[in-house]
């Protein structure tokens, strides 16, 4: 059975080289030739404030994509936190705040706005499926590589701000056998014996099965973690009882939030899901200026 990571690593954000990167991009195709409504209708020393609130309940995410923002746009506006990565926000609740030059503060605004939203919904979403782990489950609620181009590292840092882990990071990072590898290298066997001897020692090696006659082959194989692709809960039973702690078992494919309380009663090691990242809605969280 796989053990949690603590909280402190899970809401910890990237590298800030990386998020001032991907909000550099974001600013290139937003602000690259100014803000021509703020000229125009806010004199250059007019000061203000706004708060980052929710308007619905939320798990926040993106403060520090907030503050990268800003300091690329207008250093002299102040950002001030007022909750944390992870935390849990109820409509009016404040997440930041921002003061100092207005135009500086309108010039930042939509960009700021459009990651810790879009950040703070994969937080959420993934916090419902944790949520409905039984009491005292073991069971770690799992990303996949489906995410946006270009935004994998503060999507997978919405997950983990949303109580979820992280799945392998890209193709180099892990060995995970799939149904086309499978098939390409001739078996399921063959693949993880070819996948064993080309791995680092340091490198678990994971295959996917869709049938329990290939999973008996990835258990005779050796293989460390076996993903059970669209395996119902019935299936999934059958499974853990026939692997008996010979590998970690992953349960993805057909994953819906309803099936996370049974699936972790089951007692399965890992579930992972697509949908906590590109099926995330962006949260209502909008920024206010205070008079």
């Amino acid at each position: 059975m796989v053990s949690p990571r603590p909280m402190t690593w899970l809401a910890s954000a990237p590298a800030p080289l990386v998020i001032e990167r991907i909000v550099r991009v974001a600013l290139e195709e937003d602000v690259a030739r100014g803000d021509v409504t703020s000229e125009a209708t806010v004199d250059a020393s007019t000061t203000g404030r706004a708060v980052f609130a929710a308007r619905e309940p939320l798990v926040l995410c993106g403060l520090a994509v907030i503050d990268a923002v800003f300091r690329l746009t207008a250093p002299d506006v102040r950002v001030i936190h007022r909750a944390k990565d992870g935390d849990r926000l109820e409509v009016g609740a404040v997440a930041a705040e921002v003061e100092g030059p207005a135009r500086g503060i309108l010039l930042g605004e939509r960009v700021a706005l459009n990651f810790v939203q879009r950040l703070s919904g994969v937080a959420t979403q993934t916090r419902r499926y944790v949520d409905a782990l039984p009491a005292g489950s073991r069971t770690r609620i799992a990303d996949t590589r489906k995410t946006t181009p270009g935004l994998r590292a503060l999507e997978r840092w919405a997950v983990r701000c949303g109580g979820g882990h992280n799945h392998r990071d890209d193709l180099s990072s892990a060995v995970l056998i799939k149904d086309n590898h499978v098939a390409a290298a001739g078996g399921v066997k063959t693949a993880i014996e070819r996948a064993r001897a080309y791995a680092p020692h340091t490198s678990r090696v994971e295959c996917e099965v869709d049938s329990f006659p290939q999973l008996e082959e990835a258990l005779a194989a050796g293989a460390d973690v076996i993903l059970l692709d669209n395996f119902d809960d019935d299936a999934v039973a059958r499974a853990i009882e026939l692997a008996r702690g010979r590998a970690i078992l992953e349960a993805s494919g057909g994953i819906t939030l309803a099936r996370i309380a049974s699936l972790g009663a089951l007692g399965i090691d890992v579930i992972s899901s697509g949908a906590l990242t590109h099926s995330a809605r962006a949260v209502d969280l909008g920024l206010d200026w205070v008079a």
